[in-house]
């Protein structure tokens, strides 16, 4: 195996990998503390006030866990040849000057699933995606309250982990007509045009499940077959899909615009917006052109 496929030449694959095991574990300890009300471990204080940039424990898990990753990317490994984009560090007028100086860049999501979190639930999950020259290479989605660390390496294969280090394969579902794919939708996040879209699909059955990280997961468990996302008044930005792209095209599954094209990382404004599609990959082409048929009928003026 070629190894500079997936990381920088000067970095070993293997130590990297133990590096985001440590840190991805640090995340959950970090955010199970939060979400039981606990004492944040590492020094992290309980809330944040306005004037730190919060609005309580939310924001401050959301901090916490993005001061743990950056600082683990940037020190713990012994290389500087990477940016590294968060929800936190977009914001950065410097960084929005600067645009991207390497090739390779980490995008993060330190909470993903914030109302998920926020309602008690176990589906919010952390995204790490390390990406060459745009494109995903390396995907992790940590689910804390599942005892699950999710790797995909485009080319290599995708795996799942708990804490102790035990191993299992992916388990995608074997089922390929669209009448009998079980959907996995967002719980938070509807509008009236995606529902017309899914109403036209027709698919068997309809999870809801607040992060994308766990939406794909649930696709590789096999309890699930797609996942729908369609812009309304906001998009969803970089650090929500990077990782859960990365992880489900190294299982073999399919991760695209409705069109067929590619998702586009690293733009100006850290934007995914139109129609996007992620599945086990089986089904994704008819999918993909039902999509499109309804577009073209109900919603030729939609942006895809």
């Amino acid at each position: 195996m070629q190894i500079d496929r997936f990381v920088p030449e000067d970095v070993d694959l293997t130590t990297l990998l133990d590096e985001l095991r440590k840190l991805s574990w640090a995340a959950a300890d970090i955010l199970m503390a939060y979400a039981r009300g606990q004492e944040p471990p590492f020094g992290f204080p309980k809330s944040l006030d306005v004037e730190e940039g919060g609005d309580g424990p939310v924001s401050a898990a959301d901090m916490a866990v993005n001061e743990l990753l950056i600082s683990g990317l940037k020190n713990n490994l012994g290389y500087e040849g990477w940016d590294i984009l968060s929800e936190e560090t977009s914001k950065e007028k410097t960084f929005q000057g600067s645009h991207y100086k390497n090739d390779w860049c980490w995008i993060l999501d330190p909470l993903d699933g914030t109302k998920d979190f926020l309602q008690g639930s176990e589906n919010y999950a952390v995204h790490i995606a390390l990406l060459f020259k745009k494109k995903p290479k390396i995907g992790i989605v940590l689910i804390p309250e599942k005892n699950e660390l999710w790797f995909g390496i485009i080319g290599s294969g995708a795996w799942c982990e708990n804490r102790d280090g035990s191993k299992k394969n992916i388990s995608i579902s074997e089922r390929l007509d669209i009448s009998e794919l079980v959907l996995v939708s967002s719980k938070n996040h509807q509008q009236s045009t995606l529902q017309n879209l899914l109403s036209t699909l027709c698919f068997a059955e309809t999870k809801k499940i607040g992060s994308v990280g766990c939406k794909v997961a649930s696709i590789l468990r096999g309890e699930a077959d797609v996942y729908i996302s369609l812009s309304g008044k906001t998009s969803p930005k970089d650090w929500d899909m990077a990782a859960p792209h990365a992880l489900i095209e190294a299982a073999g599954g399919i991760f695209t615009h409705a069109d067929g094209t590619n998702l586009i990382y690293q733009t100006p404004n850290f934007s995914q917006s139109g129609c996007l599609i992620a599945s086990h990959g089986k089904s994704h082409e008819k999918i993909c052109q039902k999509a499109m048929a309804f577009f073209s009928l109900k919603e030729p003026k939609y942006i895809l």
